[in-house]
């Protein structure tokens, strides 16, 4: 007998096939049960409830179902594995639910609904959750940020663009703009969450039921928002997860750019970063190292979570637009994976961000370094001497490539020497006063006070307004919190 032959003769003797259960149920089953088993019998505590509500169930069989599922659900998951005879973990429980309180009664619960609305319950559930806690760990990470800011006010630091020194700002400035990404990321994240807490349930297979069920109560009961209103939408749409994914994916490459930056400031070269001993790592074989492995595996993870978000977006791509629920047993996991580790990144930079050490003395050097108070020579000759701005930029362009060409920087020109510069071009002369003002980091910074500049002043006036922002995001995130959390109990206790 072939191989062939062999393995058609040994899966076709039973249903399911070998490789079939093994490859396809059992992990399915094994991720069901480890990330949904709770949000199952919550659906299911929802939907008796309501259907005694409704009269389509007698009060004594829901008296009778939310006990035996009371019993059911205190299943120890450690000891639940794949079974061939039970397609998933839906129809196990089923029939658990069945050994405490009757086949035939348990058979009741079913009325009115699908696996498919109640598939798609379970995801939002689950998903809701992990947004909440996600938003509440990039709030946290939020406030370290405020933090540091408050205390670098005045800690000059060289600004980049195109990887080149480019201006003067500050540390406080910087970690600021960092923080106002992430206040958008949230913003993302809360979005999604909106779309996310809206309920399926009574959408049944796709057209909802001939029985007078209550979609609104059972949305009520489980703490969803509002009902999707649509039943073909509820079953179809998958939009909740693209969003969900596309929230996370953007976090993700957000914090990899600057996560980024700070693995180049803790370099010896730049040397601008200190980052705090436990979250460092030594050389097996070299002692003087610190290694910042916090930061760089905070970029790999990073990386990781967004992958496994991507993974979900192209699985839903292209999918009918119908039941995907079977397809989302295998999408579902990528999500909790990229929840889990994008919540890794936020944690792991929290610490190294309020631990943080700065070299100001440093950083406040380099800043004066490289010309890049130079656009403030081209601003004094527009702004106090009359001359066009183009042709002040020449000027001062002039100026930037004889000193770089002469290995100097602006505090080593005296100001009769930049006059003889100046005036190769315009019979302009500025004072020594204004030439200390031009090479100073602190003046360069100082004046650039419009809205959103780095002026200390300004910068503070952010910080308290951000302060405000992000205090009523977190009162917001836990009055949310704790009305799930309170509408479970009420549930519970049901």
């Amino acid at each position: 007998m072939s191989k062939l032959d062999e393995f058609i003769k040994n899966e076709g003797s039973a249903f399911p096939g070998k490789t079939y259960a093994e490859e396809l149920l059992m992990p399915v089953f094994n991720d069901q049960r480890d990330y949904l088993f709770h949000a199952m019998f919550d659906i299911n505590r929802a939907h008796i409830i309501m259907l005694s509500e409704q009269k389509i169930i007698k009060e004594a069989e829901a008296k009778t179902m939310l006990e035996g599922i009371r019993k059911v659900a205190r299943t120890d998951l450690t000891q639940l594995a794949y079974q061939p005879q039970f397609e998933d973990l839906f129809f196990m429980m089923e029939a658990k639910i069945g050994d405490e309180i009757g086949h035939e009664l348990a058979g009741k619960i079913h009325i009115g609904r699908s696996r498919n609305d109640m598939g798609v319950a379970m995801y939002r559930l689950v998903l809701r959750g992990n947004l909440l806690q996600l938003i509440d760990q990039v709030n946290q990470l939020r406030e370290a940020f405020l933090l540091q800011a408050e205390q670098h006010l005045e800690t000059y630091i060289t600004g980049y663009t195109h990887t080149q020194p480019a201006q003067p700002t500050t540390l406080g400035h910087y970690f600021l703009a960092i923080h106002d990404v992430l206040h958008r990321d949230t913003g993302r994240l809360w979005a999604a969450y909106e779309t996310v807490n809206r309920s399926p349930l009574g959408a049944a297979a796709l057209t909802t039921t001939g029985f007078p069920i209550s979609r609104n109560r059972t949305a009520e009961l489980l703490g969803f928002d509002s009902v999707i209103e649509n039943s073909y939408d509820s079953i179809a749409g998958a939009d909740y997860l693209v969003e969900t994914a596309t929230a996370i994916m953007t976090c993700m490459v957000d914090a990899g750019r600057w996560i980024q930056d700070f693995l180049q400031h803790v370099t010896r070269e730049f040397g601008s970063f200190h980052v705090a001993d436990p979250y460092v790592q030594v050389s097996s074989i070299m002692p003087q190292k610190r290694n910042p492995v916090s930061i760089e595996h905070s970029r790999s993870i990073a990386s990781s979570a967004y992958g496994d978000a991507l993974a979900a977006m192209n699985m839903i791509h292209n999918t009918p637009f119908g039941d995907i629920v079977d397809t989302e047993d295998d999408l579902q996991p990528h999500l909790y994976r990229a929840f889990a580790n994008a919540g890794r990144v936020m944690k792991l930079m929290y610490a190294v961000i309020a631990t943080l050490k700065v070299d100001e003395g440093h950083t406040k050097e380099m800043a004066a370094k490289s010309c890049i108070t130079v656009t403030e020579l081209a601003d004094t000759l527009t702004r106090d001497h009359k001359i066009s701005f183009r042709k002040a930029h020449t000027i001062a362009s002039h100026i930037a490539k004889r000193s770089i060409s002469e290995g100097k920087e602006l505090y080593d020109w005296d100001t009769d020497d930049i006059n003889k510069l100046i005036n190769e071009f315009a019979s302009v002369n500025i004072v020594e006063g204004e030439w200390e003002k031009i090479i100073s980091p602190e003046y360069f910074v100082k004046i650039r006070s419009i809205q959103g500049g780095p002026s200390p002043k300004e910068v503070s006036r952010m910080i308290v307004d951000r302060k405000q922002q992000l205090e009523k995001q977190v009162q917001e995130c836990r009055r949310t919190v704790k009305a799930l959390n309170d509408r479970r109990k009420a549930l519970l206790d049901h």
